[in-house]
């Protein structure tokens, strides 16, 4: 119930619309409660009177509330379904919203097909509890509400005897919707499986083909798929046996009516009509309960889903602006690791007290064997993560005591693995500043020796790149990736070795782009290839987590340690 007031929350700036709505429902409703009634009259005032007015009426009345029924019933689906969408729309809005708010750590837990299907699945599901559900919930509880209210007025003893079996069915729709609950539940998770397995399927299948594993990937599909079909039997198996069980316990009632109220008619203290009417409100009364009870299974169903999608929103990021954080003015560039000390799990250290002072405008490599802790430092300093102990300044300012908005917009970052957007090259250079002019978007990928090539394709700027630029080489794509870091002109540039899967001719020119890029900016250089940072300031050595040397290239090799050792094996294998 508490979920379920959740979810209603977001009913609220359309309630107006929705009490609308709630009254076409109840008005179409109670035109079902005008037949048995109307058989009641056929057989005590018209058939047994042979009252030609009374039929011509019951004729008339019929053709109007009909038709009345109609014009409510539109009313009722077309708002609720307005409200739904526009209900699922927020929703899913909040869920996105959240999530680009959510820490890195979250993501690196959590695959990516598992979160897409909480924006679809677990979403598309709220919306039937909102829809489908609150209609059939409103319609058959105004029939049972109206037709135990008739069945009171014609006979109450009668009516007594019927609710007999009501505690009976209440108990057995509360053991069964804990079950539902559960599997349903169940059913949403291997959804989410599902689509990780498509997700990873499909946005690998370079990979997949490259090892022929096709066959492999199938396998992994058909398992996948099989265990969502044995989720969805065991939630059909709870149902299936659900509803016989509310069924025979109606037919209990109307058996025990049918008997009694025979009995009350054969002593003339009950009319005809008014027994087969009651009769009528009987099955009416039963329905609305077997309908219920699939209603409620439904709406567990969504309940299930609407738990994944409350608990994604939450989920608090790791990493967020502290109470009375300010903006981050224009900085020089001046960076200093006070005593940093990180860990990705309790207990295992990434980072050591790691002390660090680096000047405005110099050029910092950092090197070491894998797993050395270098991303860890380049991750620190946007606040991707928060060290353990120890603290981080930019120009004596404490990162922690910024916005992330305003400290991330003055710093930049090229990735060894180039992310591009599906759309065209201008808008993802533009994606660096959004504000920024045409001519400014051209002047960066000329800086970044991109200009050439984009001016020779067949729509230049305009021309569709294809999902993480597809359509272009790696040195195109992480051009294009530099060109945007140009754009938006950041103090500080974060480079993970931006050429080290590029060829010889493209290396030559994103090096050239990266040489610009670097100029007059704080720069970090994540190195794996040490040929390429002799030229830096400053080159900071670390292994297992702890800073062990820094200083020139011809310092570190006449020091003789592991800067040395590490350039004579590559020099070696070169």
């Amino acid at each position: 119930m508490t979920i379920y007031l959740r979810l209603l929350k977001y009913v609220k700036p359309y309630v107006k619309r929705m009490i609308v709505a709630i009254i076409c429902i109840i008005l179409a409703a109670s035109a079902n409660l005008y037949v048995p009634w109307i058989l009641r009259d056929i057989i005590d005032e018209v058939l047994a009177s042979k009252n030609m007015f009374m039929l011509n009426a019951i004729a008339s009345g019929i053709v109007v509330v009909f038709f009345l029924r109609g014009v409510f019933f539109f009313g009722q689906t077309y708002l609720m379904s307005y409200i739904g969408q526009k209900v699922i729309i927020d929703i899913r809005e909040a869920v996105y919203r959240h999530l680009q708010r959510l820490s890195l750590s979250y993501y690196e837990k959590r695959r990516t097909g598992q979160l897409m299907s909480y924006i679809t699945n677990d979403v598309a599901a709220v919306q039937n509890a909102l829809v489908e559900s609150m209609i059939e919930l409103v319609t058959e509880g105004m029939t049972l509400i109206g037709s135990l209210s008739v069945m009171f007025y014609l006979h109450w003893q009668l009516t007594l005897l019927t609710l007999i079996t009501a505690p009976l069915v209440g108990q057995t729709m509360n053991v069964f919707g804990k079950k539902l609950r559960k599997s349903s539940a169940l059913i949403q998770e291997r959804a989410a499986d599902i689509t990780s397995v498509l997700q990873e399927g499909i946005s690998s299948v370079r990979v997949i083909k490259s090892f022929a594993r096709e066959d492999y990937e199938i396998e992994r599909f058909k398992k996948q798929n099989h265990q969502n079909f044995r989720a969805q039997m065991k939630n059909s198996q709870i149902m299936a046996t659900l509803t016989p069980i509310i069924e025979f316990t109606a037919a209990i009632g109307v058996t025990a009516i049918i008997w009694y109220g025979g009995r009350e008619v054969i002593n003339n203290n009950l009319t005809a009509g008014s027994l087969i009417a009651f009769l009528v409100y009987a099955v009416n009364l039963s329905n609305p309960i077997k309908r219920l009870s699939r209603v409620y299974g439904n709406i567990q169903k969504a309940l299930a889903a609407a738990k994944r999608v409350f608990d994604v929103l939450d989920t608090q990021p790791e990493i967020e602006d502290m109470p009375g954080a300010k903006e981050l003015a224009q900085i020089d560039g001046h960076v200093a690791f006070n005593n940093i000390s990180f860990e990705y799990k309790p207990g295992e250290p990434a980072l050591s007290g790691v002390q660090l002072a680096v000047q405005p405008g110099q050029v910092v490599a950092i090197v070491g064997p894998s797993g050395a802790g270098k991303t860890t430092i380049a991750n620190l300093i946007p606040r991707f993560y928060d060290p353990t102990s120890g603290d981080i300044t930019i120009d004596g300012i404490d990162i922690k005591t910024v916005t992330l908005k305003s400290l991330r917009q003055q710093i930049g970052i090229v990735p060894q693995e180039t992310i591009l957007f599906n759309g065209s090259v201008y808008s993802n250079i533009l994606y660096g500043r959004l504000d920024a002019k045409q001519d400014e978007v051209v002047n960066a990928a000329k800086a970044a020796n991109a200009h050439n090539f984009i001016m020779d394709m067949p729509d230049g700027y305009d021309t569709q790149i294809g999902e993480r630029g597809s359509k272009l080489s790696g040195g195109q794509r992480q051009r294009i990736s530099i060109a945007r870091a140009i754009l938006k002109n950041p103090r500080i540039l974060i480079l993970d070795e931006a050429t080290s899967a590029l060829d010889t001719e493209s290396e030559k020119l994103v090096q050239e782009a990266v040489d610009k890029l670097m100029v007059g900016r704080t720069s970090f250089v994540i190195a794996h290839r040490l040929s390429t940072i002799k030229r830096a300031n400053v080159i900071l050595v670390m292994e297992r987590g702890k800073l062990v040397e820094q200083g020139t290239h011809d310092e570190l090799l006449a020091l003789g340690g592991l800067y040395s050792k590490l350039y004579q094996v590559q020099f070696q294998s070169s």
